[in-house]
C-alpha cells in the first residue's frame, strides 16, 4: 500500500528526535496521477522568495512556512517550489539542514526524496514546477530563538550537491547550501 506524502513526511519527523541523519525511503516511479499531484500549474503567493539556481537545472522559486513561527514543542510544514529549467540526469534528494540560528542546538537533517518520494528528479519535465513538502519538528527540550533552514539538491551515490550558479543573488554558505529561511521559534 502506498502511503500519502503527508504520512511519509510525518514519519520523518518521528526520526528527528535522534541526532543521526535520516533519509526517508518512499516508493519511486511516478504515475501520471502522481506527477500531477507533485506539480503545480501556478505557484501560490509565497512568504519566502528565493531565485536560487541549482546547476542551471532547477530554480528554487520560493517557499512557505506554516505557521510562520514554530511554537516550542510543535512543528511547521515547509512547502518549497522548484522550477525545472533543464533535464536532470541524476536522482537527487532534497537535503535540508535545520540549525539553531545562535549555534546552540545540534543540526537536524530532514533529507528526503522530492515530492514525498513520488516524483524522482530524473522524471521532472522542463517547464514544470514541482512542489515539495516536509515537516520541521524540533526535538524535546530544544527552544532556540530561531532556526535556519538550509537546503539544496544532493546526489548520495557520489555525495555531490547540485552547485549554486548564482551565489551573489541568494544567501548561501559557499558550499552548495542555500539559506531558505530563518524561522522564529516560541510563543
Amino acid at each position: 500500500m502506498r502511503l500519502p506524502p503527508l504520512n511519509v513526511l510525518l514519519s520523518a519527523t518521528v526520526l528527528l528526535g535522534t541526532s543521526s541523519a535520516c533519509i526517508v525511503e518512499a516508493p519511486g516511479g511516478a504515475s501520471e496521477q502522481e506527477r500531477r499531484a507533485a506539480t503545480v500549474a501556478q505557484v501560490p503567493p509565497l512568504s519566502i522568495r528565493s531565485g536560487a539556481n541549482l546547476g542551471g537545472k532547477v530554480e528554487v522559486v520560493g517557499a512557505s512556512v506554516q505557521p510562520g513561527k514554530i511554537p516550542v514543542g510543535d512543528q511547521a510544514r515547509v512547502t518549497v517550489f522548484f522550477k525545472v529549467l533543464q533535464p536532470i540526469e541524476e536522482d537527487y534528494l532534497v537535503f535540508v539542514h535545520i540549525e539553531d540560528a545562535d549555534g546552540r542546538m545540534e543540526r537536524l537533517n530532514v533529507d528526503h526524496k522530492p515530492a514525498g518520494g513520488l516524483y524522482p528528479t530524473t522524471q521532472w519535465k522542463v517547464g514544470e514546477t514541482v512542489k515539495d513538502e516536509f515537516v520541521i519538528a524540533l526535538p524535546q527540550g530544544a527552544s532556540p530563538r530561531a532556526i535556519n533552514v538550509w537546503m539544496g539538491l544532493w546526489e548520495p551515490r557520489n555525495d555531490a550537491r547540485l552547485p549554486l550558479t548564482n551565489p551573489q543573488a541568494v544567501r548561501n554558505d559557499g558550499r552548495g547550501r542555500i539559506l531558505l529561511a530563518q524561522v522564529p521559534v516560541g510563543g
